[in-house]
C-alpha cells in the first residue's frame, strides 16, 4: 500500500514505504497518507506523529515520475492540475495538523518529498540527508506547496538558488539556513526523533495543538491580526483544566499531569 503506521506510547510512526521507487509518492500513496492522518488526527492515544522513509537511501525522492509521464502523455491537463491540488491539500494539512508532526528524514528529501518535509513541524535530519527541488530540469516548478514553504523558511535568496537551479543542499546547510532545527548521525535518527517526541508528549496537547494554530495561521496574517489571533488563543486555553493543572503542578514543584481538556 506503500504506507505503514505503527503506533507505540503515544507515538504513531508513519512511514512511507515504496523502496523500490525510493518512497516516491504516487496518488494511492497521497490518498493512503491522508486516510492515515484521519485515523491519526481521532487517535486520543496519539499525542505526536512521526513520518518518515524507509530503508537508508531515501525520505522520498519526489512525485512518482513514471505516473506523471502518463499524464503528460495524454495531456490531461484537468487531472495534472487536480493532482497537484491534491498535493497541496495534503502539506497544508500537515502543517495545519493539530497534533505536532515531525519529519525525521533519512535520505533524499527531493521534490514532492521535500515539500513533504517542509509541512511537518518540526524536520530533523540525518548527517546523510540530501534536500533539492529539482523540478525545473524536468520542464516543471514544485507543484505541492515547495514554491511558497521554502522561500518561507529559508529566504528568498536560497529557494531561487535551489528551485532554478536544481542542484541540492547537504544535512549541514540545510540546518544553517533554518530548513532542519537538527542533524544527527543517521543510525540514532529514530532514537533522536523519539526523544523530542516523548519531550512533547509530556506538554499540554491543547496547548501544543494552540501554538501550532498560532504559529502556522499567524504567518499568513499581517502582524496586528497575528497578536489578536495569539491573545485569542491563550485566553481559551487558559480557561481548560489542562492550564490550572500546569499552573497547580509547578508552584507545588511536581510534574503535571494533562489530561487534553
Amino acid at each position: 500500500m506503500g504506507v505503514r503506521i505503527e503506533t507505540e506510547q503515544g507515538i504513531a510512526w508513519i512511514t512511507l514505504d515504496r523502496p523500490e521507487k525510493l518512497n516516491a509518492l504516487d496518488a494511492e500513496t497521497l490518498a493512503v497518507l491522508d486516510r492515515i492522518l484521519d485515523d491519526v488526527e481521532g487517535d486520543p492515544e496519539v499525542g505526536v506523529v512521526v513520518i518518515t522513509g524507509a530503508g537508508d537511501k531515501a525520505f522520498v525522492a519526489g512525485g512518482d515520475l513514471a505516473e506523471f509521464q502518463q499524464l503528460f502523455a495524454r495531456g490531461d491537463f484537468e487531472q495534472i492540475l487536480a493532482r497537484a491540488q491534491v498535493g497541496q491539500a495534503l502539506t497544508t494539512r500537515i502543517e495545519r495538523f493539530p497534533k505536532p508532526v515531525i519529519a525525521a528524514i533519512n535520505g533524499w528529501a527531493l521534490g514532492g518529498g521535500c515539500e513533504l518535509a517542509m509541512a511537518c513541524h518540526i524536520r530533523i535530519a540525518s548527517d546523510h540527508a540530501r534536500f533539492g527541488l529539482p523540478e525545473t530540469g524536468l520542464g516543471l516548478i514544485p507543484g505541492y506547496g515547495g514554491t511558497q514553504r521554502l522561500p518561507r523558511l529559508v529566504g528568498a535568496s536560497l529557494a531561487l538558488d535551489m528551485i532554478l537551479t536544481g542542484e541540492p543542499i547537504d544535512a549541514a546547510k540545510a540546518f544553517a539556513a533554518g530548513l532542519v532545527s537538527r542533524v544527527c548521525p543517521a543510525a540514532v535518527l529514530k532514537a533522536e526523533a523519539t526523544r523530542i517526541a516523548q519531550a512533547i508528549l509530556t506538554r499540554a496537547p491543547l496547548a501544543l495543538s494552540a501554538a501550532i494554530a498560532a504559529i502556522q495561521q499567524g504567518l499568513d496574517q499581517p502582524m496586528p491580526g497575528a497578536l489578536e489571533l495569539e491573545a485569542a488563543l491563550f485566553a481559551r486555553i487558559a480557561g481548560t483544566h489542562d492550564a490550572k493543572e500546569g499552573a497547580a503542578a509547578f508552584l507545588q514543584k511536581r510534574a503535571p499531569r494533562f489530561e487534553g481538556h
